[in-house]
């Protein structure tokens, strides 16, 4: 079992998990786990290095040889059996969430649950997914490509590791795992999950450490043929970069500035509403989420008051508190950036509605921010065109649907987009005309089939259902 010493309320993790063991650090460097809502020391863990990370390389690259031969009924199984064993710790995994994220408890657990469905998906994307076909005397077979590398993001912890290593998994791949070290007692938890799953030794490592250390030893191990990350642009540019040096395939999700259209038909007391969820989901530190809000400027003064209508339900605190909407910001560097932003939408001209600068009144000990709405925004402002990844939300008045639509796609980003109104075919109309890679109509919906992933600066490749695998697959011919 795991090494997590308890004292004091501190955690204390030195083990990462290799060849199906978990195993005691070789990289020394020691790294507090802050608490968001009151910056107090709540673990310790002990970063991975580049010994611990091609430790766990070769164990995945000695297992790939036997389970890249597993058969799809095989696989199948596995999936079950991660789909159950992660089951079992929903409760522990929203609780750590909550803790040491900061997530609200409404929304951290449908981020628990979402990671628990990829399993699912994945099993139902492989069975639909055919992986030999035949004509004349050719065959094709869509093989597993390799050890893959996946690097995965702080916001959404347990739904990443899930996604990336259910399609793995699916394809035949053995993997290795670079979670968040901001993540470090989440990840403790899902690791104790996958592990109760007992699949064989080596398909699945863990060690956690820096992007700089264990990440770049990743992206530039020959033995390593795949990566898939999800994080900033900076870093993806990076992965692709390097990548190239051993020709590493990639996928790479890295966030979005998305809009949400309102319709000049829409009914505000739907959209407006719908439109909140979509910018504040989250606490605003999601890459889907919709911060760039575009209405009719006929009914700018409605959307205005509706929105300082909705606003009231958005109260920030205590995210173990189910009547919380708002939590706080990961950490004090990303509380800085947030109120950044905030200042320079002030200094450029923008009009705060609501929200603005400083912690919220009884929240001055944790990494609070006012959910906070602009208007009178431009799009070519900071604010309407840089990720924020905080609770903000820019409103741009537009005078007809084609400068909706010129507007929306007027970003670097393209990962996801919404469109609001009555009349369905006009919003479909209006939805097939978004850069992105996905749109949702009326609401906030998902589908785990549905491929998601980005155009332009918002990445490169997609995930989940079979769209999700065929990324860690690589088709082989035989011509007799």
């Amino acid at each position: 079992m795991p090494t997590v010493a308890e004292k004091d309320t501190v955690k204390t993790i030195r083990t990462h998990y290799i060849d199906g063991a978990f195993v005691e650090s070789h990289g020394r460097e020691v790294m507090d786990v802050i608490k968001p809502t009151n910056g107090k020391v709540i673990g310790r863990v002990t970063l991975g290095d580049e010994e611990d990370t091609r430790r766990a390389i070769a164990a995945a690259k000695h297992a790939f040889a036997s389970f890249s031969r597993t058969t799809k009924e095989e696989r199948l199984r596995y999936l079950r059996q991660l789909h159950e064993a992660v089951s079992a710790r929903i409760d522990d995994l929203t609780a750590i969430m909550v803790e040491e994220y900061g997530g609200v408890a409404r929304f951290a657990r449908l981020i628990v649950e979402s990671g628990v469905t990829a399993f699912e998906a994945a099993e139902k994307g492989l069975q639909e997914l055919p992986l030999r076909q035949c004509w004349g005397k050719t065959t094709v077979t869509l093989e597993a490509v390799g050890v893959a590398g996946l690097i995965t993001a702080w916001n959404a912890n347990a739904l990443f590791i899930c996604l990336k290593l259910a399609s793995a998994v699916a394809a035949g791949c053995t993997v290795v795992l670079k979670p968040s070290e901001m993540s470090s007692l989440q990840t403790r938890v899902i690791v104790e999950a996958l592990n109760a799953a007992e699949l064989p030794k080596g398909v699945f490592n863990v060690v956690t450490g820096l992007g700089t250390v264990v990440g770049a030893e990743l992206v530039r191990n020959p033995d390593v043929a795949k990566i898939s990350f999800t994080g900033s642009v900076a870093v993806g540019e990076a992965i692709m970069r390097d990548g190239a040096a051993t020709m590493k395939r990639v996928t790479l999700e890295l966030g979005g500035k998305s809009p949400t259209i309102v319709l000049d038909d829409a009914a505000l007391e739907k959209a407006i509403p719908s439109a909140l969820i979509l910018a504040f989901l989250n606490s605003g530190q999601a890459c889907a989420a919709g911060t760039r809000l575009l209405v009719p400027k006929s009914r700018l003064d409605e959307v205005k008051r509706a929105i300082q209508e909705g606003m009231r339900a958005y109260t920030v605190g205590d995210p173990a508190d189910p009547n919380i909407m708002v939590g706080p910001m990961v950490s004090q560097k990303q509380y800085e950036r947030v109120e950044s932003y905030i200042r320079k939408g002030i200094e450029e001209g923008a009009e705060v509605l609501v929200g603005g600068e400083g912690r919220p009144k009884g929240l001055e000990a944790g990494y609070f921010v006012k959910p906070t709405v602009f208007v009178n925004v431009k799009n070519d402002m900071t604010i309407a065109q840089e990720e924020i990844f905080g609770p903000v939300l820019s409103v741009i008045a537009y005078d007809s649907e084609d400068e909706a639509i010129r507007i929306a796609n007027d970003s670097k980003y393209g990962l996801h987009s919404a469109v609001m109104g009555t009349d369905l075919d006009r919003a479909r109309r209006v939805a097939s005309q978004l850069r992105a890679g996905r749109v949702v109509i009326n609401n906030m919906t998902d589908d785990p089939q549905a491929p998601w992933g980005g155009f332009k600066y918002s990445g490169v490749g997609r995930e989940y259902g079979k769209y999700g695998i065929e990324a860690f697959l690589e088709p082989k011919a035989i011509l007799e």
